[in-house]
């Protein structure tokens, strides 16, 4: 039976909304209880706000119904809502109810379908692959306003050697009920239609397209413009500009998502494939802007809880109004973090875990006003060595790598104090970054007791220093968004751009030139360069110098193979190999971040006019590298010993 774009429950529903649009006010005396029925196939969960069906043998959500309003489509690609790692082939599958609402007076069901590892490949999407026993869950309870869905993976020390590819919960919407998409400040808009799109005319990848109809006619469309810091996103989704209802996926927290309080993900966008279904993405393991690492060992015993994370459904009065009472809403279940109804796996409650809290002080004798902005501090696994990582060699794992292990991040104060509450028992490395400091501040061997409170009292924090600092470029944000385009660099193909806007290449002149104008967010490779495209820096010094030069190079994002340098004409050095992150063909400001300090003799430098030039290898217009930060500063000689 076909569904009514706009049901009558649903315009009973809106008419009992208060003068707060967008604030969905579900209070009852008294809802009933939630209920649960099994067939051979399904689950169905519901209470009076939704009714969820659950496919008992792969685990994907098949239905989600919103006041009688199916919300979930089956438009293109693998339909309705799935985790992509989800059971479905190799070994049995079994199914439980793990929370019976006929033994809790209706407050809350909970259903489970697990897959347990039989010596073959196991799942039916990109992170199926792995020798992993894989189990799923879906709970609602009483008065929940959408589901919540966790899945939960083990390596038994039995298992071989494995590792998790891109993995995600997904979900394909009625395309006959969503248009609008909200994503943070910048990215919230009417959507192309997927008929918009199946017409639009390819560009430079599968995923770009020129539309030639509907109301963003001329524009291009990128499914990955709409990426975001998963940190800075607790609630993002749909909305429907003509059904007043929205759907959202809501993160209490970033612990079980990997790369840290800094890693870009994909978010939201129409589907590439044929029809174009709205699509939704929750990504813990990623593999974009450089991507994370999950590689288990033979022998290694293992388990990693992803979620719970909840499927909001909310209505009201216009897609903005929707989308802001989502995020309070998201702010509610932060603070519920972590739920209590969780049992049965590795997952400790509220009592069971620890606070950390401290203040950093920052010390720099070259700059004693600094203070940190934007302070980030985080709890996570201690850096580690894998093989068959990225590149199939052996790889360095930090914290914006690591999907294995669990993280915990805060915003700090401008004081330099911070507080990470709810951490897992464990020992941790603690890691802070702020903008306007180059580096990170590291603490090792944190280590959290259940139930503990951990004062770490204060901590002094001194960012490394090569020597005076002569200059400096840009502001050490890990992000290129100071410079030209930053500001809109969600866009396709401004690469495309830079030819035509600094013909002679970029000359930054130290003390006139604008970063905001003179320094393009990326140095892209350009086609009548054969020689490698360079960028050059201009600055006076007073006198010749002696001693050692350093050049300090963060960078924001890297797809050239290397940056060599030249000073006065003269070889200085080479960053060395860089890592492809794919950050610029995919329109972002930000990647796995890296710095490349490059030392030269400062006999190179000279009285009056110097000239440092930055040049990449030839290549495509996308394979570039954007800058964060440069600064150039200079050390004396160390004194001579006297002769023996």
């Amino acid at each position: 039976m076909k569904t009514p774009a706009f049901p009558l429950r649903l315009l009973a529903l809106l008419t009992l909304l208060g003068p707060a649009a967008g604030q969905v006010n579900f209070a009852r005396a008294a809802a009933p209880p939630v209920g649960l029925a099994t067939t051979g196939e399904s689950y169905f969960l519901s209470n009076s706000l939704v009714s969820i069906r659950v496919g008992r043998r792969t685990g994907d959500l098949t239905s989600l119904r919103f006041h009688g309003l199916e919300l979930l489509g089956g438009g293109s690609g693998h339909p309705y809502g799935y985790w992509s790692h989800a059971p479905g082939r190799g070994g049995a599958v079994s199914t439980t109810v793990t929370i019976d609402p006929g033994k809790n007076n209706g407050e809350r069901a909970e259903v489970s379908v697990r897959q347990q590892y039989e010596g073959n490949p196991l799942g039916n999407g990109p992170g199926g692959s792995t020798a992993c026993d894989i189990e799923i869950r879906y709970a609602l309870g009483r008065d929940d306003a959408g589901p919540y869905t966790y899945t939960i993976l083990s390596h038994s020390a039995d298992y071989p050697a494995t590792q998790i590819g891109e993995a995600r919960f997904g979900a394909k919407l009625n395309a006959a009920v969503f248009d609008y998409l909200a994503i943070d400040e910048n990215r919230r808009k009417i959507m192309p239609t997927p008929e918009d799109w199946n017409q639009g005319t390819q560009l430079n990848m599968k995923e770009a397209r020129r539309l030639n109809t509907g109301i963003h006619k001329g524009e291009a469309e990128h499914k990955y413009d709409y990426s975001a810091v998963q940190f800075d996103i607790p609630a993002f989704g749909w909305a429907g500009t003509r059904a007043q209802v929205g759907l959202w996926f809501v993160n209490p927290t970033i612990e079980y998502l990997s790369g840290g309080a800094t890693k870009v993900e994909l978010t939201g966008h129409l589907d590439v494939n044929e029809g174009a279904a709205p699509t939704l993405l929750n990504y813990w393991r990623g593999s974009h802007y450089g991507g994370s690492s999950c590689v288990l060992a033979a022998g290694e015993a293992w388990t990693r809880v992803i979620g719970p994370f909840q499927i909001y459904c909310n209505a009201g009065a216009g897609p903005e109004a929707l989308w802001r009472e989502a995020l309070a809403h998201a702010a509610r279940e932060a603070a519920a973090w972590p739920y209590p109804w969780v049992a049965g796996v590795d997952y400790p409650q509220r009592a069971e875990r620890g606070l950390v809290q401290g203040r950093l002080q920052l010390q720099d004798p070259q700059a004693p006003a600094l203070r940190p902005r934007q302070l980030l501090v985080g709890l996570a696994h201690a850096d580690y060595s894998v093989r068959g990582g990225r590149g199939g060699g052996a790889t360095r794992v930090d914290w914006q790598l690591d999907a294995k292990y669990y993280e915990f991040w805060t915003r700090g104060e401008s004081n330099g104090q911070f507080s990470i509450p709810n951490v897992r028992p464990g020992v941790y490395t603690l890691t802070a970054i702020a903008d306007g400091v180059l580096g990170e501040f590291v603490r090792t061997n944190v280590i959290v007791a259940p139930g503990a409170n951990l004062n770490l009292g204060e901590l002094i924090w001194q960012p490394v220093r090569h020597g005076r600092q002569v200059w400096e470029i840009g502001i050490p944000d890990r992000t290129a968004a100071e410079f030209r385009h930053g500001d809109h660099y969600w866009q396709w193909g401004l690469y495309h751009d830079y030819p035509k806007e600094f013909p002679n290449d970029v000359n930054f002149v130290i003390g006139e030139s604008d970063t905001s104008r003179d320094w393009n967010y990326c140095q892209c490779p350009r086609a009548d360069r054969p020689e490698g495209t360079t960028w050059s820096v201009i600055f006076d010094l007073p006198t010749a110098q002696s001693g050692q030069a350093t050049l300090c190079l963060a960078l924001a994002a890297t797809s050239a193979r290397s940056i060599k340098l030249t000073v006065n004409n003269q070889p200085a050095g080479t960053t060395g190999p860089l890592t492809d992150t794919a950050t610029i063909r995919r329109d972002g400001i930000r990647g796995y971040w890296t710095e490349r300090d490059l030392t030269f003799d400062a006999a190179l430098l000279k009285a009056g006019k110097n000239i440092l030039q930055l040049t990449i290898p030839p290549g495509g217009p996308m394979s570039g590298v954007e800058y964060d930060y440069l600064r150039l500063e200079l050390a004396p000689a160390a004194a001579q010993e006297p002769a023996k």
